[in-house]
């Protein structure tokens, strides 16, 4: 298998270390015909983008897609879930402004209400520690996920399972009901060939991306490819790669 465009990047607009160019040009010096610029959604407390910056984004997207037209150029998000009941950091005029919109779990970011601190980002930090909360955490979790995408026009749920336990199952089924691609992620290692052997139960389909944080690392889906291999993903249901899954 080989990769043909990579859906999740991120620069120095969030906390990368490469400009939206150097991802590109990185992009380019591969072959890959598609790249996705995907900085942290504003939600996030320490490293999201200043929303007075997606504007200038937006503008610099589309300078580079006519200075490097080869290359399909996106710009983009990776979301952050913000409460239970679904929420992320998108609102209608970003939405208006992005081509597409990723959706993840992470730590440190704000929430939507009190209760959501309690009932959500406190809960998943308990369960890491006490086994007999990560049931609950597991079902909140999940039921978030499963809201936002029945919300919000989603392509991708990034690193399901890396940073909270979920229903992989429910997730894939739902995933696939909406059309919203599940993730490989290269970097984190989530999907595990567990999960996309649970996942592959259903008519869903995946991507497997860098998440690079460097634009030397754009491209680095090596891991991400081990995984499908290892579970035994048929390469057709893979929406970014090509090649017939042989090692």
């Amino acid at each position: 298998m080989k990769i043909t465009g990579d859906l999740h990047t991120h620069t120095t607009y969030s906390h990368g270390k490469g400009s939206m160019e150097d991802n590109v040009r990185q992009a380019l010096e591969l072959g890959l015909k598609k790249i996705a610029i995907t900085d942290h959604g504003s939600g996030h407390l320490f490293y999201g983008v200043k929303k007075e910056n997606w504007k200038r984004m937006r503008k610099e997207a589309d300078d580079l897609q006519k200075k490097y037209p080869s290359i399909k150029i996106e710009l983009g998000v990776e979301a952050n879930i913000i409460s239970t009941d679904g929420t992320i950091d998108v609102d209608k005029e970003l939405f208006q402004l992005l081509d597409v919109v990723n959706v993840g779990y992470h730590y440190g970011v704000g929430v939507k209400k009190i209760s959501d601190i309690f009932g959500f980002y406190i809960l998943n930090l308990l369960a890491k520690g006490f086994p007999a909360l990560r049931g609950k955490a597991r079902r909140v979790n999940t039921k978030a996920l499963l809201l936002a995408m029945d919300r919000y026009k989603i392509r991708m749920i990034t690193h399901p399972g890396a940073k909270v336990p979920v229903d992989m199952a429910q997730i894939a089924q739902k995933a696939a009901k909406k059309k919203v691609l599940l993730e490989i992620n290269a970097h984190h290692g989530h999907l595990t060939a567990k999960d996309v052997k649970i996942a592959m139960e259903y008519p869903v389909k995946f991507a497997i991306n860098s998440d690079a944080h460097e634009s030397r690392h754009v491209g680095m889906v090596e891991e991400g490819i081990k995984i499908a291999q290892e579970a035994g993903l048929d390469p057709k249901r893979i929406m970014n790669v090509e090649g017939d899954g042989t090692k």
